[in-house]
């Protein structure tokens, strides 16, 4: 269940609770803090319930029940153990479009009611949609101890100086950064030591000092290879300081999601055959932003500085002027192997590894081939999901054992990885019989056998059975020499 998290503004407005026991009276007590105008309608009231009515705190309706008390009313809140009556209670809200909650009923209810962090005016609500009530209370109990009592305080500062604050930093930028060195410097620690007085000075000279709007800037971010937390810690700051985003077409949604919602998000994926936007229009796009002032993430899959284009946007940003940095992501290598539980190196099987992009002909003639057969050594083919019949016939041709294992890593990180294992002899076979799809990465080497049995993240591999070579390879077309080279794989493989 996807619900849309609401903050309701009670202040004076009816409330509706249907039952009188120990549970109704939690719920009133919080609507009662936010101000609302409760009627209680149960026969029994607990005494602390008794004592609210006698002080005209509630109004109480002890008679049977009547479809009239939904007049004028903006919630209902059902706490009875009468599932019958708990279900009318529903329908009739329902009928009348007022939202309701049936305590403990998850599929009765249209509204829920969080785990509440009260640091007021900053409220902070957690909810798992009724499914999970326990989970939201143990998450409520971590973030207390976290979140100091003074930041209730700190609100009601921010909010008295919003007016002027804006009027001072007409920009969004620079206001924005105003505002964290507020909520982070010597005004925080002021009101953390009960010294409000001092607190609204110190705020208020640094509004009066406040600098003028400075020069935007881009931050060159590595969003790894998929899953959100592989993020490092300055990247996910980067993506909360963030006024524009220009995304690869392969960052994932989960990574976006943890970037500020207000950031403009733009997408400008290559993808082969298929560019959104070429690099000279990425570089235009990140100098008129950064020229508007505004603070920019380009935020690339994996690392920027492999395979990226990061180093190409980083020398144009520096010939224009613009204030830039680099934050390192986790190249696809590196993390799609561990999630495939794939060693780059090992002692026993290889003592370097070579990252290789192979998407295209100019790149696949300036590759020393002979080098990268050699054995004892991993290779990590990036983008090579088109090219790897090409890489296949020429890393044999240069001595590459057919028996090589290879491991493909579609989707690496993600839920939806998928590894596809084989040797070098039936790479490409094995690619077209499982559909193998961009993005994926190839670990060509020794380490690569491991993955049948050190895999650890999601499905197993797809390993190579006889089923698959024949289907794949035709044998009557093949000419002697390969036939034997596939049939001795074959052996091969039956006996693993």
């Amino acid at each position: 269940m996807k619900l849309y998290p609401l903050f309701a503004d009670l202040s004076q407005r009816t409330v509706l609770v249907v039952g009188g026991g120990a549970v109704a009276e939690r719920k009133i007590e919080a609507l009662l803090g936010a101000r609302a105008l409760v009627t209680v309608h149960a026969p029994i009231l607990t005494e602390r319930l008794q004592h609210w009515v006698s002080e005209k705190r509630i109004a109480h309706h002890a008679g049977a029940f009547e479809e009239g008390l939904f007049d004028r009313v903006w919630l209902v809140v059902a706490a009875t153990s009468d599932h019958v009556m708990n279900r009318r209670l529903a329908a009739l809200a329902a009928q009348r479009r007022i939202f309701t909650n049936v305590v403990d009923d998850a599929a009765l209810s249209s509204f829920h009611v969080p785990a509440v962090i009260d640091r007021a005016p900053l409220i902070i609500a957690i909810s798992s949609g009724g499914d999970a009530p326990m989970l939201a209370r143990l998450l409520r109990e971590r973030l207390e101890t976290l979140l100091d009592d003074s930041l209730g305080a700190l609100a009601t500062l921010a909010q008295k100086l919003r007016q002027r604050i804006r009027m001072r930093i007409p920009d969004m930028a620079p206001r924005r950064s105003f505002y964290e060195s507020l909520f982070a410097g010597p005004v925080a620690a002021l009101l953390r030591q009960g010294r409000p007085d001092a607190a609204l000075a110190a705020a208020e000279q640094a509004l009066a000092s406040a600098p003028a709007p400075v020069a935007g800037s881009v931050v060159l971010v590595g969003a790894g290879p998929g899953d959100p937390g592989l993020l490092t810690l300055r990247a996910l700051r980067a993506l909360n300081e963030a006024d524009v985003i220009l995304h690869d077409r392969l960052v994932g949604a989960g990574v976006l999601e943890l970037a500020r919602r207000d950031a403009q998000r733009i997408e400008v994926g290559k993808q082969a055959g298929n560019h959104h936007t070429t690099q000279d229009g990425i570089h235009a796009l990140l100098l008129a932003h950064a020229r508007a002032g505004k603070r920019v993430v380009r935020l690339k899959g994996g690392d920027p500085f492999v395979f990226g284009r990061g180093g190409e946007e980083l020398e144009f940003l520096r010939e224009h002027g613009i204030s830039c940095e680099v934050v390192p992501g986790i190249t696809a290598a590196v993390a799609c192997a561990a999630y495939a539980g794939v060693p780059l190196t090992h002692r026993d099987h290889a003592q370097s590894v070579r990252f290789v992009t192979a998407h295209c002909q100019s790149s696949r003639d300036t590759l020393d081939w002979a080098a990268l057969a050699q054995e004892r050594q991993t290779l990590a083919v990036y983008m090579g999901v088109a090219e790897l019949a090409t890489l296949q016939t020429r890393l044999l041709e240069h001595g590459r054992a057919a028996s090589t294992p290879f491991a493909l890593i579609e989707n690496g990180t993600r839920a939806e990885q998928r590894v596809v294992t084989g040797t070098l002899g039936i790479l490409a076979e094995r690619a077209l019989v499982h559909a193998v799809r961009s993005p994926a990465l190839l670990i060509l080497g020794e380490v690569a056998a491991l993955a049948s049995t050190l895999a650890w993240f999601g499905s197993p591999p797809l390993g190579a059975t006889v089923h698959d070579i024949r289907a794949a390879v035709p044998v009557r077309a093949l000419p002697v020499a390969a036939f034997a080279e596939h049939s001795g794989l074959l052996a091969a493989i039956h006996h693993v």
